[in-house]
């Protein structure tokens, strides 16, 4: 049991001593000296109990590393009464879910009303009756760790969705069912060049390393510029614009174009990073995108079903990157058409490709527009020291944060 502050050691052990399943953590919260002597003994031989006779020393043990899985709180408490305390545990996202149960001599409804509505599970009246009081602590922590369970759950599941999917799934605005639209969406088309050849050679860890931080990476940037992340194949990518939330044709496209220019700029870092595995271990990638009708949705069987984007349009983007320089960015005629007021590119080419009739009119990024400002990626490695910016990715605030951190650094070096 402790009182009064919260445990001081590295690391609190919520054990047992005659068994190492971890016991819950109750907080209890009273001005009252019986009151927490009571609590005590209905609680202390089933929960690890922690112990505070203001709201102002309940919010230190609240907020610190002893954080507890449920407070038990009386509101008419000195300085700060319960009711604050709630508030103040409400409005801070780490202790935001804690569930909390008003244990309190005030028995009125509105008083009731006023305690749920601040976000209280449960609401007990003193005299407080014990098998009650067992019951619903019982009850409310069962609820709350099944919670938690699920979310973690859900987080775990959200991996293998592209966000967006994950977010309208959860908000109720698409159902886990056969279902495609045609819609005009703008595809992406990313691979290595020559990622087989180039890495015959090297040790399975070094390429799933390699591999990781590179699809990491992409990931980012395109959760950044709203792409849907709709497979990865081997070491090839294919994002779409346009579903399951749109900007507008024109507008997916344009931000299309950009995540492009910005994935081909983020791999000089990224190079940087490899080298450092060796000499030979780095590589550039080719980009095609292609606007145009697709269907998307969710295509399979009522056992298992995939989510993602079919028709020739799609096939038109990969052929698009085939056929793209290393280290460059070819795009269609149509989805040029949209982003010309916007993006350089070079005069048109036709391109002969597998599955078309006709040759293929493309436009390729201008080089100075995927080089441009390179060196705001660098990275700076010396004994005892690494540091990476990436200043093209940085917002301000970001910015203004990294050079505080370098000016400290400059600090501590130069006392």
């Amino acid at each position: 049991m402790n009182q009064g502050q919260p445990p001081t050691s590295a690391g609190p052990q919520r054990t047992d001593a005659a068994s190492t399943t971890p016991r819950l953590r109750v907080l209890v919260v009273d001005d009252t000296e019986d009151n927490l002597f009571l609590m005590t003994g209905l609680l202390e031989d089933k929960y690890e109990l922690l112990l505070a006779s203001s709201g102002k020393e309940a919010l230190a043990i609240i907020m610190s590393q002893a954080q507890p899985d449920l407070i038990l709180l009386d509101i008419m408490m000195p300085e700060m009464d319960g009711y604050e305390v709630l508030r103040r545990i409400r409005q801070h996202p780490p202790t935001a879910t804690i569930p909390v149960i008003f244990l309190t001599a005030l028995s009125t409804i509105e008083e009731e009303q006023l305690g749920l509505d601040l976000g209280a599970v449960d609401y007990i009246t003193k005299p407080i009756s014990p098998p009650l009081l067992l019951a619903r602590v019982q009850s409310h922590l069962e609820r709350s760790g099944n919670a938690r369970r699920l979310q973690a759950l859900s987080e775990k599941l959200s991996r293998y969705l592209a966000p967006q999917v994950y977010q309208s799934l959860f908000d109720g605005l698409h159902q886990a069912e056969i279902h495609t639209e045609r819609k005009k969406l703008t595809v992406f088309f990313s691979d290595i060049k020559d990622f087989t050849g180039s890495t015959a050679k090297w040790q399975p860890e070094d390429i799933t390393r390699l591999l990781n931080s590179y699809f990491s990476e992409m990931s980012r940037i395109a959760a950044e510029y709203g792409g849907t992340v709709d497979k990865f194949i081997g070491d090839a990518m294919v994002i779409f614009f346009g579903d399951p939330h749109s900007r507008g044709v024109r507008e997916d496209a344009l931000q299309c174009v950009k995540m492009a220019i910005a994935m081909q700029r983020s791999m000089a870092g990224l190079q940087d990073l490899w080298r450092d595995m060796g000499p030979s271990k780095t590589f550039r990638i080719r980009i095609g995108i292609n606007t145009g009708f697709c269907d998307v949705g969710n295509f399979g069987s009522d056992l298992r079903m995939d989510y993602t984007i079919i028709g020739p349009e799609v096939n038109l983007a990969a052929r698009l990157e085939q056929a793209a320089e290393p280290g460059g960015i070819l795009i269609s005629g149509e989805t040029y058409a949209l982003v010309r007021d916007e993006i350089e590119a070079d005069q048109c080419v036709s391109i002969d490709a597998k599955g078309f009739s006709e040759p293929i009119t493309a436009h390729a990024v201008r080089a100075t527009a995927v080089a441009g400002d390179m060196r705001k990626a660098f990275q700076r490695e010396l004994d005892g020291i690494s540091r990476r910016l990436d200043l093209d990715n940085m917002s301000s605030s970001d910015r203004a944060a990294a050079a505080l951190e370098l000016r400290e650094m400059a600090d501590r070096l130069a006392s």
